[in-house]
């Protein structure tokens, strides 16, 4: 017996294709991509979407803001994640449409005149009977009722029997067809407009994202977008009245790059209305587009929800700001004994979104003014209505660091218009760390003249060594009497620790002094709190006596103390400001006196041609489930085969996808006249 050595055939790699092509188009794996990219839509749409990272820190904390961040959450639509489950759903329902699609227009088209009497036999719709006429005598019949009843019909005589297929509603396939085909090309849509572009510039290190604040002349040239580098990106941009731009900010992260214009824009004019709270209405940007392409420049107006679109690039109104107003300071000194303002900045004009570097008592710090608003109003509660609210104008303000030589800064906003709290009017100012931490707030109370004058006369008295040394010198004289009296030692003593109340007051170490003692005195809290109140009954009759000074050099008759109400509670006001002081940490005080306004309209420039795929594809995504819910695809076979005794047997039977029951009503109709008939 001999033996077949013939080599075994390869197995075929086809099977292992089909296995990845059935898993790519299987419906568990694309419902499980529908529903994360649904989860991803909702943390998109209830999480603000490319914010300044440090709101989202001051928001949710440090631990949840690198987990968030690390996700990607700040960014969803244009996280790698989600388009790469983006690509994989494009992939899965191409699979989908590749295996099908065949099958659905070969059944469109296929009249399945083929089928056999036994299997229309075993339909759940089916009858039968036998009629008198010969088969060619009730085709025509048969074809015409089914035509009258909506259907397309097609005739065979296979000689032995004659076979009448009648379709209906052959555009339900097409439905299945419209609806993965709008999916992949709404997919597709958002895969273009989903910042793809940038991702991949990112990844092969051609694009590097900025974090330095600077200037966009000095942006390199590695954070920079030619036109037409990227399909698509949504960008912002600031520009001041009568000046004009050609590239567009896109923030990415906790950076961003420069995507230049093929063209250039100009703020011809900007107008904004206002209700009578004093919040803003509506406004209006009066654009001018300037490109080599035309003949002379494009005059347009948007405002918000009218934008303006260009070579394919749109233009909104988003918000507006200042675009260098002009600003009068009035620099109050903060240490030192100086008491009216420095002349030399309080002379200067200083324009927004500049830096200035002045010399200070301090040291050379660098004056960086960030934002003016003419107008600021806040929502506060109103006590005549439960639970009601109305709208404060606290007039304008200006937003500016003063930066120290290391490089440290803290942010402050001073109000203009003094603000009255409690029947008192104070010039208000609110300084933090950083941008993460909410504004403290120093209120600074005002004279009779509407002035910061008096409390500033104060300040410069009790930071001047020279004259408090006499005030703390005469007060101690005035309780434990001079030196010849108890001792030069014990007055010596005495002057000491009044010296050092004044003084730890002044630097803001005071309340550190009391914790100390406190815990010294755990044992013994009536002695602490006998120390304490002598400390502040020390400390508040030494700036009662400077208080007498400043109004006695005012003119006020202080020979019987401060017998004025208004005096008295200033005093008061004055003392808490003076306490906050240390805490306020800047060499000046600058109080907005004036200001020449100068507006800036905001606008968002996008370019997205995604978008028209997404149309086209809700488009087909209407269509096809309109088709698919409303025509029915239902078919109907009439066989008519001789029989020996001359008669015909006449075998009708039917099949719908959807609505059984209306179906049934239906088959039971053409039934009921097919047996008339025929």
């Amino acid at each position: 017996m001999s033996q077949d050595t013939r080599p075994s055939p390869r197995p075929s790699a086809a099977p292992h294709r089909r296995g990845w092509l059935d898993f790519l188009g299987s419906m568990n794996l694309a419902i499980a991509l529908l529903v994360v990219i649904a989860i991803a839509s909702v943390i998109g749409t209830v999480l603000q979407q490319n914010q300044p990272y440090n709101g989202y820190r001051e928001q949710y904390g440090p631990f949840w803001f690198e987990i968030f961040r690390s996700l990607g959450l700040y960014d969803v639509y244009g996280s790698a994640w989600f388009l790469l489950i983006l690509g994989f759903l494009v992939l899965s329902t191409s699979a989908c449409i590749w295996r099908n699609a065949p099958h659905m227009l070969r059944d469109m088209q296929s009249w399945r005149l083929g089928v056999r009497r036994k299997s229309l036999k075993l339909f759940h719709h089916h009858a039968e009977w036998v009629a008198d006429n010969p088969p060619g005598e009730l085709a025509p019949e048969a074809a015409g009722l089914l035509e009258k009843a909506g259907y397309r019909t097609r005739t065979r005589n296979a000689g032995d029997h004659v076979i009448v297929s009648g379709v209906r509603g052959a555009w339900n396939r097409a439905g299945y067809l419209f609806t993965h085909v709008s999916i992949v090309i709404i997919c597709l849509g958002g895969l273009i407009d989903g910042n793809i572009g940038l991702h991949l510039r990112e990844l092969t290190g051609s694009l590097v994202v900025q974090t330095r604040d600077m200037l966009l002349s000095e942006v390199p040239p590695e954070s920079r977008l030619k036109p037409g580098t990227i399909l698509s990106f949504r960008g912002n941009r600031s520009i001041p009245e009568g000046t004009a731009t050609n590239v567009v900010t896109l923030q990415i992260r906790n950076g961003y790059v420069i995507q230049e214009l093929p063209f250039a824009i100009r703020v011809r004019d900007f107008r904004v209305r206002y209700y009578s709270t004093g919040q803003p209405k509506s406004f209006e940007t009066d654009l001018e587009i300037i490109d080599d392409r035309l003949k002379k420049p494009l005059r347009r107006t948007i405002r918000v929800n009218h934008p303006l679109t260009y070579r394919g690039y749109t233009i909104y109104q988003a918000s507006f700001g200042d675009g260098g107003s002009v600003l009068k300071l009035t620099a109050w000194p903060l240490a030192g004994a100086q008491a009216g303002p420095d002349k030399a900045l309080s002379s200067r004009k200083w324009v927004v979104s500049n830096k200035y570097p002045i010399e200070t008592p301090r040291g050379r710090f660098t004056l960086e003014i960030t934002d003016f608003r003419a107008n600021n109003i806040f929502p506060v509660k109103d006590n005549r209505r439960p639970g009601g609210k109305r709208f404060e104008q606290w007039g304008p303000s200006v937003t500016y660091r003063l930066r120290n030589a290391r490089g440290e800064a803290n942010e402050y906003v001073n109000y203009m218009v003094p603000r009255r709290i409690k029947g008192r009017l104070y010039y208000v100012s609110g300084v933090r760390k950083s941008l993460d931490q909410q504004f403290r707030f120093w209120n600074i109370p005002a004279d009779a003249q509407g002035t910061p004058g008096r409390f500033m006369r104060l300040r410069a008295l009790v930071h001047d060594r020279r004259r408090m040394d006499v005030i703390v010198r005469r007060y101690t004289e005035s309780v434990y009497g001079s030196a010849a009296r108890i001792g030069k030692q014990r007055f010596a003593q005495r002057l000491k620790l009044n010296r050092a109340i004044l003084a730890r007051y002044l630097d803001g170490s005071l309340n550190q002094v009391f914790a100390r003692m406190q815990r010294d005195l755990a044992g013994k809290p009536k002695r602490f709190e006998e120390v304490r109140k002598f400390y502040l009954g020390t400390l508040i009759e030494l700036l009662k006596q400077a208080y007498l000074q400043v109004l006695a050099s005012e003119g006020v008759n202080v020979s019987q103390g401060v017998t004025n109400a208004a005096d008295r509670q200033f005093f008061v006001d004055a003392y808490e400001a003076l306490s906050v002081l240390p805490r306020y940490d800047a060499p000046y005080y600058f109080q907005l006196s004036d200001f020449r306004l100068v507006e800036a309209s905001g606008l968002q420039i996008a370019r997205a041609p995604g978008k028209t795929l997404v149309y086209l594809g809700s488009l087909l995504l209407i269509i096809g489930v309109f088709v698919m819910f409303y025509i029915h695809y239902r078919r109907v076979w009439v066989h008519l085969q001789p029989r020996d005794d001359g008669k015909t047997g006449i075998v009708i039977a039917g099949t719908g996808t959807r609505n059984s029951i209306d179906f049934d009503r239906e088959f039971e109709r053409l039934v009921g006249q097919a047996r008339k008939r025929l």
